[in-house]
């Protein structure tokens, strides 16, 4: 069974950074898309970065520049390093993982809160 364990979120001021990162166990993660949602209070989740297997990263216009997501296969983690952040910035961040050789969906991990304040 796959399964996805968050770390790193928490409170920051304006300006600062955070790095999030997601271990994934039951999954052949070389063969596995990995990406970095968020959802907002009131809003729809939505996709900030995300690393595809042997491809190259892409990212929300919201985010680019500031964030960078990495892979590392070996050690089956995926992390995004978050930089100047912003108040809008602010929601539950979740790690997703999409096995291409699985017909079974994606996977979600639990969900860890960023919050941007002053």
């Amino acid at each position: 069974q796959v399964q996805l364990v968050e770390s790193g979120g928490g409170s920051v001021q304006p300006g600062g950074s955070l790095t999030l990162s997601c271990a994934v166990s039951g999954a052949i993660f070389s063969l596995t898309d990995m990406g970095w949602y968020r959802q907002a209070p009131g809003k729809q989740r939505e996709l900030v970065a995300a690393v595809p297997a042997g491809r190259t990263a892409n990212y929300d216009d919201s985010v680019k520049g500031r964030f960078a997501i990495s892979r590392d296969n070996a050690s089956s983690t995926v992390s995004l390093q978050m930089n100047s952040l912003k108040f809008e910035d602010t929601a539950v961040y979740y790690c997703n993982a999409r096995p291409l050789y699985l017909s079974t969906g994606s996977y979600w991990g639990q969900g860890t809160q960023v919050t941007v304040s002053s």
